[in-house]
């Protein structure tokens, strides 16, 4: 998966330690603000009754596309924020990735609630925000460059694409040990997208970055929470 993301490093002209804190606060900012109107959207959806449409829709078509179409929306939604200079264009990037991503993970959470045990979607969500705030940690501590991790992510991102795909197509399922290396994957990616907003990101694409930094809590919270009801 080619994911623009994972390109290499943004090269940034001397950044005062003033204005880089204040893109780093405003990039987890409009982060914590993509988590809550996530959150907003998902009750929205189950007590408006739509979650019941898209569900029945899930049931048609299988749980695989689903996965697919969660890699493809974060591509695509990565490449407008990552390479447009128009605080618009963010916006609305950032803004459609979160609707789309809330209407994805109505399945699986209503597959948690129906058939999961009590509290796994708030137990999914705590591993996910500890997970999150650990790798964070270890950037902001060690003040480490994490770049080098983009082709191990743009080739990872090739095979799990093509898993999804081979899965598709051949009726097969992908199991515990798929979601896993998932989990790992979701935290490189992490690692990669602290790394370039501490170090390389320009400080007028905050909106971008909060997206790409949502893009990945997003895809760990999938798969941990996947791997919570896989030992139901």
């Amino acid at each position: 998966m080619d994911d623009p993301r994972y390109d290499g490093p943004i090269a940034i002209e001397g950044p005062s330690a003033a204005s880089r804190a204040r893109f780093v606060m405003r990039t987890y900012g409009h982060l914590l603000g993509a988590i809550f109107s996530f959150i907003a959207l998902e009750v929205f959806l189950f007590r408006s009754g739509l979650a019941g449409h898209i569900l029945r829709g899930v049931i048609s078509v299988g749980w695989l596309p689903f996965l697919g179409g969660f890699l493809i929306v974060g591509w695509l939604a990565s490449r407008v924020a990552h390479a447009s200079v128009s605080l618009p264009a963010q916006y609305a990037a950032l803004a459609g990735y979160v609707i789309v991503e809330a209407v994805i993970f109505v399945p699986l959470i209503a597959y948690a609630d129906y058939y999961g045990k009590a509290g796994v979607v708030p137990s999914a969500a705590l591993v996910t925000a500890m997970g999150f705030t650990g790798l964070s940690g270890v950037v902001y501590m060690t003040r480490k460059d994490f770049t080098f991790l983009g082709g191990i992510l743009r080739w990872a991102g090739i095979v799990a694409l093509l898993a999804i795909v081979s899965g598709v197509i051949f009726g097969f399922e992908l199991g515990t040990f798929f979601s896993v290396g998932m989990v790992a994957f979701a935290g490189a990616a992490v690692l990669y997208d602290t790394s370039n907003i501490l170090h390389h990101y320009p400080e007028d694409r905050y909106v971008g970055a909060s997206l790409e930094l949502f893009a990945s809590i997003a895809l760990m919270f999938w798969y941990v929470l996947r791997l919570f009801l896989s030992r139901d």
